[in-house]
């Protein structure tokens, strides 16, 4: 394997870890191989796994890394192709349409080329000029890109079989423009709930992880990380916590991104550790549906903390 720049944060799985650790993200070790592999083989990185687990955050922070905005496409049910990939721009074309009539009105009768002139604008209406980008087209065309395809298991089979054709040769055709390849091939992450299974055939095209929610020394460590001003104490608390909301029976178990929030919250409340009251009084932040915490104020919220 030849060298990495020494400013390559991809060089190796554990150059990669150390610098997303640098970027606000505590991967584990199986993370960070895989999203090495996903950059050195220019393959795309299928991340599965419950709402909260930090896949859309690894996007993020591989995009920090690479030093550009993350490109994102947001999927959701009866998106199609002109929404990922490119649209027209039809009001400019409607006045530049008027612009012609104007022209063709001033010139008519003349003999001073007027009429090829008249040929060009035409030709210009599916132009670059009036071309609308899509997040899919503009990843193709970003050196460096990073392209965040969120919640794939939202879209349709038939959304699916076209990412399938874009990611297998990173090119799409727009008729009035031709093939249009990508040079530099971008980083594609791609994210699912497993609300629904997403096709063998998409995900063979890709290099597959499922996101785990981490241990609770793990989450302590995440918490630390990204708070650096809550005390060890709390961020325990929270860990611990949301540890055993994960075991209950709940609509929507918490992840790391509302552990983050609880913990937040706590700490603009003045709390320097997590007890029942301050528990109880800021369920808000972890839990997101009626039922969830009616669920747990009914079986206590002391039910939460380690018996002594």
């Amino acid at each position: 394997m030849s060298a990495a720049a020494p400013d390559d944060p991809f060089g190796s799985p554990a150059a990669l870890s150390a610098a997303l650790t640098g970027a606000g993200y505590l991967s584990d070790p199986g993370l960070s191989t895989v999203a090495y592999l996903a950059q050195a083989l220019s393959r795309p990185l299928f991340l599965e796994g419950e709402a909260g687990v930090g896949k859309t955050a690894l996007a993020l922070a591989l995009a920090e890394l690479r030093g550009v905005e993350v490109i994102r496409l947001q999927c959701y049910e009866g998106i199609d192709a002109s929404q990922a990939l490119y649209d027209w721009d039809f009001p400019r074309q409607i006045l530049h349409l008027r612009a012609v009539e104007a022209v063709a009105a001033t010139t008519a009768g003349t003999r001073d080329g007027s009429a090829g002139r008249l040929a060009e604008i035409e030709a210009d209406l599916y132009g670059e000029r009036f071309l609308i980008a899509r997040p899919i087209l503009t990843a193709l065309r970003t050196p460096r890109a990073v392209l965040l395809i969120d919640e794939i298991d939202r879209a349709d089979d038939e959304f699916e079989a076209f990412l399938l054709e874009v990611l297998s040769e990173f090119a799409v055709t727009i008729p009035e423009l031709g093939r249009i390849r990508a040079v530099e091939p971008p980083l594609v992450v791609l994210t699912s709930n497993r609300t629904r299974e997403v096709h063998d055939a998409l995900k063979r095209r890709c290099l597959y992880h499922w996101v785990e929610h981490p241990s609770l020394d793990r989450e302590v460590e995440i918490l630390r990380l990204r708070l650096p001003q809550i005390t060890e104490a709390l961020a325990t608390g929270v860990a611990t916590a949301v540890g055993r909301l994960r075991e209950a029976e709940l609509i929507k178990p918490p992840g790391v991104a509302e552990s983050l929030d609880w913990a937040r919250a706590l700490h603009a409340l003045g709390c320097d550790r997590l007890d029942p009251e301050s528990a109880a009084v800021t369920l808000g932040a972890v839990l997101k549906y009626r039922e969830d915490t009616e669920r747990v104020t009914a079986a206590g919220v002391a039910a939460l903390f380690p018996v002594a």
